[in-house]
């Protein structure tokens, strides 16, 4: 993802489970206990909503995705987003997500859908719309809920599915009083069972194993949306989906949506040159659009002919954000990739940019199996040194997107389940970050031995690289922050005036900013002064050490295009650190890298990755806090909590949500759970990532969609002469 597109292959809710990013807010005092923090979202959708009697028929919409999906089964292990994309669109859903991201029954699939019986079994009563159908004319029913039900309920090993639950509690499906109902009985209760049969498979692809783990990786013969799918086009890297003729429902505006795989780095040309309407694009690309949108005509450095000097044209290209290799190329070269900019430049001004907050957030990730980390003092001392404000301002105030920190691991605001539980951590507090360390036993300037060459990071686990191996993927360098500026490269003056980082807008800053260190002497402030002279406000502490080893943590981050807000977040993290004694090395490795050899594997002490939010936390957050369980092997299975924290009372209350029917009993476990993740200090939730998407103008319906489910028959181009208010981006 930029690095919000980086991750491994496990789901949730058929949508990539893990994604890196950065983000940030303070904490608050309070463990909030009140409903008005779930209230609503801190950013409405914008899609650029238009009523459908203004929107044109026909037409087809370029939909820039990471990649052409893998699988067209959103079950399985290596399912995407693009996987969901098309699930959305072809496939019924019985229940899909409104904009403050909570699920609603979905009138094309569904009269109603209730619970009925709670003793001596749950049962849940779908009543079907009559006019459902799959494409291939039959109804749907019972038959596709039983295929389903066995497919996933994993007790037949045959099937490869990513995940089995909630459908592991059902005990029979059966026909109900007519062919239009279908009751689910529980063998146990399931407070998550809307969750369940969205996106719903034709018994076609559930009913076999090989249908099931073959059958739907590239086609699927059989489906039941707005849209029907073509084709697969891995060579032209395409998916390309049809108006479909047997939809019962309001019709699709649109003739074709055509999925096209663009890379995060190209987004902006893919929109100039017409072969993208709509891409989610990272901030150097809105900043393009806004200013094509909003500058004609301005001079550039072309207008001097070739007499214009090698010096200035660079230097325009760099303020312009012009890739490296074109900003150092001969002259000739040099010209022709400002003229290419400028006729870019001149084609966005057909879009806009659409934002708002995405329904996920990042958090800093403290690697608690072994080292320093594995004190949960250590870990609370990290977690009471950072401004999270500070970090959320950082990232979203340029964005024009409310910088508020994330209160919650497993919901965000506007979601039923909302509740700020940083209080039982407890907010930004150095004295007392720095007692939890003295409590530890690290003390400010202890003697330190010298480390042998190869040593491992505090949290590698055994059998894992050397810290001075590269990943397999390959390390873009590695430096101490605080220590010297080996790795980093600096920018000259000119280089800073002409990028024009002013105001807060520029988020990649120059390192040494925020490094603590005099610029001069290269040494703390302070550290020249008379003896006895106060060390000033924001002084750094000694370095820490303990049994002759110093208090060092290694900082992981991926390297790759989009990276850039990571990088400049994990800068301030490491100088909020170094504050208190604790030293940071960070390292960059390979998009590929980064979570299959580092974040999975265990090899880092911090690392900052994204989380999804969904409205089923007792379900699909339980896998990310369970406590790590020893396996008969002698290995340990972490599911999906990379931190390797957590606690039997989390599991608990985990278990006791996902087993309740009463929502309002279900909400307090959920928030008591999060206060006990929040003590245990193995993640710091920072801030919700932005959503940037940038749109052909008259595109409506269609944009930065927020929490909610894309209404894809609604999408489309506006019908001349219609009128619509201009996007917010726009200012």
């Amino acid at each position: 993802m930029s690095h919000h597109g980086v991750g491994p292959n496990a789901v949730m809710r058929s949508v990539a489970f893990l994604t890196a990013g950065a983000l940030v807010m303070p904490l608050l005092a309070g463990c909030g206990s009140d409903d008005d923090a779930a209230g609503h979202p801190l950013a409405g959708q914008d899609i650029v909503p238009v009523a459908r009697d203004q929107v044109a028929s026909g037409g087809t919409l370029k939909w820039a995705v990471d990649a052409v999906p893998e699988t067209l089964n959103t079950f399985q292990a290596d399912a995407d987003a693009g996987t969901t994309r098309v699930a959305q669109a072809v496939l019924p859903s019985m229940f899909r997500m409104d904009p403050a991201g909570r699920p609603v029954a979905n009138p094309a699939y569904l009269e109603s859908a209730e619970v009925i019986e709670t003793e001596p079994r749950q049962v849940v009563l779908y009543k079907l719309n009559q006019q459902a159908v799959w494409s291939d004319g039959r109804e749907i029913g019972a038959a596709d809920f039983v295929a389903q039900w066995r497919a996933l309920s994993g007790r037949d090993s045959a099937y490869w599915t990513a995940r089995n639950a909630g459908y592991d509690r059902i005990e029979k499906i059966e026909r109900g009083a007519n062919d239009l109902q279908v009751r689910v009985t529980f063998a146990r209760p399931y407070a998550d069972w809307k969750s369940l049969f969205s996106p719903l498979y034709p018994k076609d692809v559930m009913g076999t194993p090989d249908a099931f783990n073959d059958g739907a990786r590239r086609k699927l013969k059989v489906t039941a949306g707005p849209f029907d799918l073509q084709k697969v086009d891995t060579a032209a890297k395409d998916v390309v989906l049809t108006r479909n003729p047997r939809w019962w429902g309001k019709p699709a505006k649109l003739d074709e949506i055509v999925l096209h795989a663009v890379p995060r780095q190209q987004r902006a040309a893919a929109l100039a040159d017409a072969s993208a309407d709509l891409a989610d694009i990272d901030p150097s690309d809105a900043e393009r659009i806004i200013l094509a949108t909003r500058q004609k005509g301005t001079g550039t450095p072309l207008q001097g002919g070739g007499k214009t000097s090698v010096k200035k044209l660079r230097s325009w290209a760099l303020a312009h954000g012009l890739d490296s290799d074109e900003v150092h190329a001969g002259k000739k070269k040099l010209r022709r990739a400002i003229t290419r900019y400028l006729e870019q430049q001149e084609e966005l001004r057909a879009f806009d940019v659409r934002k708002s907050l995405e329904p996920a957030y990042t958090q800093l990730a403290l690697n608690g199996a072994g080292g320093p980390l594995a004190d949960d003092r250590v870990r609370r001392a990290v977690a009471r040194a950072l401004n999270r404000e500070e970090l959320a301002k950082l990232v979203l105030t340029p964005l024009g997107l409310p910088a508020v920190p994330v209160g919650s691991h497993l919901a965000l605001s506007g979601q039923a389940a909302y509740a700020d539980g940083s209080g039982a951590l407890g907010g930004q507090d150095t004295e007392e970050a720095q007692a939890l360390l003295t409590d530890a036993g690290w003390v400010a300037g202890g003697p330190v031995k010298q480390e042998k060459k190869g040593s491992k990071a505090a949290g590698a686990q055994s059998g894992e690289k050397d810290e001075e191996e590269k990943s397999e993927g390959g390390t873009d360098g590695e430096y101490i922050v605080g220590e010297d500026d080996k790795g980093k490269h600096h920018e000259s003056a000119e280089e800073k005036r002409e990028k024009g980082d002013e105001g807060g807008k520029q988020l990649a800053r120059d390192d040494r900013q925020y490094s603590g260190a005099d610029p001069k002497r290269g040494g703390a402030p302070g550290a020249y002064a008379p003896k006895g002279t106060a060390a000033p406000a924001g002084a750094v502490t000694a370095p820490l050490a303990k049994d002759g080893k110093a208090l060092a943590l290694r900082f992981v981050l991926p390297s790759g295009p989009g990276s850039e807000t990571l990088n400049t977040v994990a800068e301030r993290i490491s100088a909020m650190l170094e504050k208190i004694g604790i030293g940071t090395t960070i390292t960059k490795v390979s998009d590929e890298s980064y979570f299959k050899d580092h974040i999975a594997a265990g090899d880092y002490d911090l690392a900052l990755y994204s989380w999804p939010s969904t409205a089923f936390p007792a379900t699909d957050a339980r896998p990310i806090f369970a406590k790590p369980v020893p396996a008969a092997d002698g290995s340990v299975s972490v599911e999906q909590n990379y931190t390797r924290v957590g606690t039997d009372q989390v599991d608990q209350l985990f278990d006791q949500a996902a087993g309740t029917l009463d929502e309002d009993e279900e909400r307090d476990l959920i928030r008591k759970a999060d206060s006990r993740i929040w003590a245990a200090a193995g993640s710091v939730p920072l801030y919700q990532r932005p959503q940037l998407v940038g749109v052909r103008k008259n595109l409506v319906n269609a944009g930065a969609f927020g929490f909610q489910t894309p209404i894809y028959e609604d999408m489309g181009f506006l019908k001349k002469g219609a009128k619509i208010s201009p996007s917010p981006s726009k200012g």
